[in-house]
């Protein structure tokens, strides 16, 4: 029989800084957070503009940040029995450096490699002794962060490390999901995080994608690109039995999941929503076909997610998609890449509990193609019992959870 799996701790930080509070203040106020990048010279790039919040932290101390968090408020013990599951591209500055380095001295350090100094003393290289070969480099590899987390919050079970881009994050969550369901674990600490840096810079602006005016406007017809976020968050998933034997406390219920992939091309989303379709279908029939109160959107605000994601959500909800209102929290917090999913899975949480809706930021005029309820520009009060969260990666990747208030 397959066990209910509840949401007992979370943790986040998003550029509006850390913690509920900051979400409520920064996300559910509508206020983007896009401001002039200082971390690195934006000078070569269409835009400079990104939701940071200030100087970047290494990756692996801003997990322990948020899945510390998340630990403290289950009350989770050190040494307990769980999974961790990280959704992470790896932290890229380390190698950023080394080739900056490479290219501006093209000089040869002890190691024959160009730029490299091979010593702990190397700029950006604190932490563990493996952590600081390459200047760094071995942090870049995501199953490193997912070890470094489950060491530093003592946490005996498998570790285990996501890398499917925009979706990372939400894919942890629902393998985590059906590893408790099934009965193969009883606990997971499910984390993902990025920070914005000039690696993923460089390659958003060399598509295209990047806004043109500074503002992310999902769903609208002057919509011109997304901006990049620094996000970070973690939940603790539990069995409800588990949950029960340590009388943790439910914030919320994950009552459906589900992945697919529509491989319909490397970079655009199929015209229908077909992956937002499947994978979304699969999730609400494993909660048992509940009535969606808000859908979070993955809401790129790119020219084919938008259309594509609103056909699909009619595809999905049939006559209720016109009543169902639908807002891209990634108009204030900026697109958290590998992080996405578990941040949004946490502001849903919020609109749950709080009940409030979260609105779409900066909203215009709508895209004749985009016709849903976009909650625009303010947040409103509601009634929520039941919500859906959706992402979209390249190569058709698609996540759907469905979220309940406890």
């Amino acid at each position: 029989m397959s066990r209910e799996v509840l949401l007992t701790g979370f943790g986040v930080r998003t550029a509006f800084g850390t913690g509920a509070d900051a979400v409520r203040e920064g996300v559910f106020d509508g206020r983007p957070a896009f401001a002039p990048i200082t971390r690195f010279d934006t000078g070569p790039y269409r835009t400079g503009l990104a939701a940071t919040g200030g100087p970047a932290a290494p990756l692996r101390e801003v997990l322990a940040d948020v899945a510390g968090a998340a630990v403290a408020m289950a009350g989770l013990p050190t040494g307990a029995e769980a999974a961790v599951l990280v959704g992470t591209a790896g932290d890229f500055t380390g190698l950023t450096r080394f080739w900056r380095g490479a290219d501006a001295s093209g000089a040869s350090g002890a190691s024959g490699a160009p730029g490299f100094s091979g010593s702990a003393d190397s700029p950006g290289s604190s932490g563990p002794p493996d952590a600081v070969d390459s200047g760094g480099a071995v942090e870049t590899v995501p199953a490193w962060q997912a070890e470094a987390l489950a060491d530093t919050l003592g946490l005996r079970g498998p570790r285990l490390a996501f890398t499917s881009a925009c979706v990372a994050s939400a894919t942890a969550i629902t393998h985590a999901c059906r590893l408790i369901a099934s009965g193969r674990a009883d606990t997971a600490v499910c984390a993902g995080a990025y920070l914005v840096e000039e690696e993923n810079l460089a390659k958003f602006d060399s598509g295209f994608a990047l806004s043109r005016d500074g503002m992310v406007r999902p769903f609208c017809a002057d919509r011109s690109g997304l901006l990049l976020g620094d996000g970070a968050a973690a939940v603790v998933l539990e069995s409800a039995e588990g949950a029960r034997r340590r009388g943790a406390r439910a914030l919320g219920a994950l009552t459906g999941w589900g992945a697919a992939g529509d491989a319909h091309h490397v970079a655009r989303p199929h015209p229908e929503g077909a992956g937002l379709v499947m994978a979304a279908g699969r999730a609400l029939r494993r909660a048992g076909g509940p009535r969606i109160d808000y859908v979070n959107a993955h809401g790129t605000a790119t020219r084919y997610n938008d259309p594509a994601e609103t056909r699909g959500l009619h595809t999905l909800l049939g006559a209720a998609a016109a009543r169902t209102p639908v807002s891209s929290t990634k108009s204030t917090t900026g697109h958290l890449l590998e992080a996405s999913g578990v941040v949004e899975l946490v502001i849903t949480l919020l609109a749950l509990r709080d009940g409030v809706l979260p609105p779409t930021a900066g909203f215009t005029e709508p895209d004749p193609h985009c016709d849903l309820d976009y909650v625009p520009n303010r947040p409103h009060k509601a009634e929520l019992r039941c919500a859906l969260t959706v992402n979209a990666a390249f190569g058709g990747a698609n996540t759907a959870l469905v979220l309940e208030r406890a």
